[in-house]
């Protein structure tokens, strides 16, 4: 008998560690597509501002070509 509970704490241990390690996993999981997803948006934010100054320089070449020619 003692040894029939020992073996079956020591297996709710096992179990319980097996749980917790898969919880882990699954929080890493989480925070790697958060953190895929901040870059993303930073990257999306970078090519928003890129076309913003492209858009202003073309702009402003507009405006020379006008003033060039009056």
């Amino acid at each position: 008998e003692k040894d029939d509970s020992a073996m079956r704490k020591k297996e709710e241990r096992k179990k319980k560690e097996k749980n917790k390690e898969r919880e882990r996993e699954k929080e890493r999981k989480k925070e790697r597509k958060k953190e895929s997803k901040k870059e993303r948006k930073k990257r999306e934010r970078k090519k928003e501002r890129k076309k913003g100054k492209k858009k202003e320089r073309e702009k402003e070449r507009k405006k020379e070509r006008k003033k060039e020619r009056k």
